[in-house]
């Protein structure tokens, strides 16, 4: 009888458990590996990526690493590819040699794209103990320099074939006390430095235990940039502790060194440096490294070589399901994909077409200090607001005001945290676990993502600028941007930049920038609102040519609207949030409507007709 009774009560404790915390097995699963990832992270020997890098091609060198256009790298060759620019650019002398030489702390400019010398440069200069900034291969020559300067880098690294964007602004860097290192063979102008020779004659020695180590773990390793709504791009640095905690990413979602990862993101992100490529490094993986991505080929990428493991933004999975229909697409090895910016409805579709794919969605930034993950393949959820999960990453969700850009807070002045179903600003704390190292530059600068005063007297917390939703079942969902910044084909932003370039044009003379919504894309399209200057009117292909120069391809508004006057706030602010409700539907707005029209080079007027084809998606944006 009492073995019958204890049976009965398991069950019923079992049921109980499902009714009520259907998820607590993945909940204590992800958390046992969390924290078997942190041990492995603060264990003996060298501490920084450079070291354990190497320490893990001693351990596997002929695993192969890389696999990219000019072939395989295994472990072994990589680190001595890492090797020789360490070698190559140890005590290389600064600013002519008046200013010193290349060592540990110095700030080293990284332009290269998505290809294996991002790798060897970035490692080479982190084991002289140097600071690596990841520069986008797509910024324009003023958006270089200030990225340079913002960061206070002493020397630029750049590749060959990327060194005609830094050519136009050569006597600014030269006025800046900033050495240029070629990786290639030259000739260059003087001053430059063609870096090939050095490199073919560098020892391709290096040991763990020979790596420059530093005295804080929490000190700034490299800088990498990102939008804001300050306007240009703002240097967040990252720590070694960071760049650490990063080998155990792959770890984490369930991929181990079998696996064959495809990674196809900006490697001058973090998703594609951080955490792609450290990612792979922490189990041993290997990384097959595409230049672009490219959908109607992903699948017989896959096949060929071997992949197991996809890393995208949610628009590459767009992509994919919008391609016609091919025979043998469910004939692939694909059983993971991890990263950030699934829609629900691509989420499902991308099951539905290509097969029983674990998908692991995740939410994080290059400066913040609160990661999400979604372990349990919940479509739409960025992650679990379990208490479990919160033992290792803390956050809140606090109610926000749109309207003042501000979170609300109670009478006594305090931010009051949000219901169940209820959309708020995602924020974490500020503490020696979960640091906020900042921005390069201004202090100011870091001070705007601060909160103070949140829930008690001197806590301080970092706010996202993310609004997010916690659902019933403890699961969080992305609602919104908050502030100027917006997301569009994987890229962020920064709504001040895209109008300072848009008023330097002569006929324009205000500019209002926000992001729209457009069925069937992942993020916001830019759109403009404009005042055109007295008697000028809005010349197409001239405003196309303009923003062409001025602006990346991502960051280029896709929609205009022509306006009389700006409409403001009684505090004289744009409001852009009516803007954004109303669109581009020309049924909705009064207004001019204009769409940037590639084949034509152009923007074009945006009636009824050509409004429903971008709906429809017969038109491309």
């Amino acid at each position: 009888m009492a073995l019958w009774l204890l049976l009965a009560a398991l069950a019923a404790l079992a049921l109980g458990q499902r009714l009520l915390w259907p998820h607590l097995w993945a909940d204590l699963g992800f958390a046992a590996r969390a924290a078997r990832c942190r041990r492995r992270a603060g264990s003996g020997g060298p501490g920084t990526l450079a070291a354990r890098f190497l320490r893990r091609a001693r351990e596997a060198p002929g695993r192969p690493f890389l696999r990219a256009a000019g072939g395989a790298e295994p472990y072994g060759r990589a680190a001595r590819r890492v090797a020789r620019v360490a070698n190559a650019l140890r005590g290389r002398p600064l600013n002519g040699g008046d200013g010193g030489e290349l060592g540990p702390g110095v700030t080293v400019g990284l332009l290269v794209g998505n290809e294996p010398r991002f790798v060897w440069g970035w490692l080479g200069l982190a084991a002289l103990g140097a600071r690596p900034a990841f520069l986008g291969t797509a910024l324009r020559p003023a958006a270089l320099r200030h990225c340079l300067r913002s960061c206070g880098a002493r020397g630029l690294l750049v590749a060959d074939d990327l060194f005609g964007s830094v050519e136009p602004i050569l006597p600014s860097l030269q006025e800046d006390g900033i050495v240029v290192w070629v990786l290639g063979s030259g000739p260059y102008p003087p001053g430059v430095v063609a870096l090939q020779e050095l490199l073919d004659a560098a020892s391709e020695e290096l040991e763990p235990e020979d790596v420059w180590q530093p005295e804080d773990m929490n000190d700034t390793c490299l800088y990498i940039f990102t939008s804001g709504t300050t306007g240009l791009p703002k240097a967040a640095r990252v720590s070694h502790l960071k760049s650490i905690m990063c080998l155990g990413f792959y770890e984490l979602v369930g991929a181990s060194s079998r696996d064959v990862v495809y990674l196809a993101l900006p490697l001058y992100h973090m998703a594609g440096s951080l955490l792609g490529i450290v990612g792979c490094i922490g189990i041993g993986a290997t990384c097959v490294l595409k230049e672009k991505f490219s959908a109607s080929q992903f699948w017989d990428d896959c096949r060929a070589e071997g992949v197991t493991v996809f890393q995208y933004i949610g628009e590459l999975c767009r992509y994919l399901v919008n391609q016609p229909l091919r025979p043998g697409e469910r004939e692939h090895g694909l059983r993971l994909a991890v990263g950030s910016g699934l829609r629900p409805d691509v989420w499902r579709s991308f099951l539905q077409r290509f097969g029983t794919i674990r998908i692991v969605e995740t939410y994080g930034m290059t400066e913040g200090n609160v990661t999400l993950f979604n372990y349990t393949g919940t479509p739409g959820a960025v992650g679990r607001s379990s208490f479990i999960y919160k033992l290792f990453s803390p956050f809140e969700i606090v109610r926000y005001d749109v309207t003042e850009g501000a979170p609300v807070r109670d009478a006594a002045g305090r931010c009051i945290r949000v219901g169940t179903g209820e959309t708020g600003l995602l924020i974490a704390p500020v503490t020696p676990r979960t640091p906020f190292l900042g921005y390069a530059g201004s202090r100011e600068l870091s001070e705007q993502k601060l909160l103070r005063g949140v829930f008690t007297e001197g806590d301080t917390y970092f706010s996202t600028g993310d609004l997010m939703e916690q659902d019933a079942a403890q699961f969080v969902r992305f609602r919104d941007r908050t502030g100027d910044t917006y997301r569009w084909k994987g890229e962020n932003v920064a709504t001040t930049e895209v109008a300072e370039a848009l008023v330097a044009h002569e006929s324009l003379q205000e500019a209002t920038v926000y992001g729209v919504t457009v069925p069937g894309h992942e993020g916001r399209a830019g759109m403009a609102a404009l005042v055109l200057r007295p008697g000028c009117r809005l010349d197409g292909p001239a405003l196309y040519r303009h923003v062409e120069q001025l602006l990346p391809p991502y960051a280029r508004p896709r929609f205009l609207r022509l306006q009389e006057r700006l409409a403001m706030t009684e505090t004289f602010k744009q409001q852009k949030v009516r803007l954004a409700q109303e669109g581009f539907d020309p049924a909705r707005v009064p207004d001019p409507l204009f769409l940037l029209d590639e084949p034509t080079q152009a923007y074009v007027p945006l009636g009824p007709a050509l409004w429903r084809d971008v709906l429809d998606g017969r038109r491309r944006i």
